[in-house]
């Protein structure tokens, strides 16, 4: 079976860094693309990051353009997301997930196209 967890979420002050961690197993990151999302109480769950499946591109949300970052680590078989100048407004919980498209090209990140979701890691961002 195919899953995703997250990991790396808490507590940090605005302008701080954080790193995300999106273990996949049961598929292999040469064939997927990964999205990362956020969601806060009472708003639709939000587009932030996507990397494509070679790895040699990615897309950002506006919002967080120059300010967060998708490696990926092909040995672990992970996908980060490096937060840094966090804003109080980058609270929420971050989630990742597994594009449907096996072998698929691109990284859009659109909400739909995406499966196999993780349980998310609550990220909080004090002023």
């Amino acid at each position: 079976q195919m899953h995703v967890v997250e990991s790396g979420g808490g507590l940090v002050q605005s302008g701080g860094s954080l790193r995300l961690s999106c273990k996949a197993s049961g598929f292999f990151l040469k064939d997927y693309a990964i999205g990362w999302f956020r969601q806060v109480p009472g708003k639709d769950r939000e587009g932030v990051s996507c990397i494509s499946r070679s790895g040699d591109s990615a897309d950002y949300a506006g919002f967080v353009k120059g300010r967060f970052t998708i490696p990926r680590d092909i040995v672990n078989n992970t996908v980060n997301l490096r937060k840094k100048y966090q804003k109080p407004k980058d609270t929420a919980v971050y989630y990742c997930a597994r594009r449907s498209d096996k072998l698929g090209n691109g990284a859009n990140m659109g909400l739909s196209r995406f499966t196999t979701w993780g349980q998310g890691t609550q990220v909080t961002v004090s002023s």
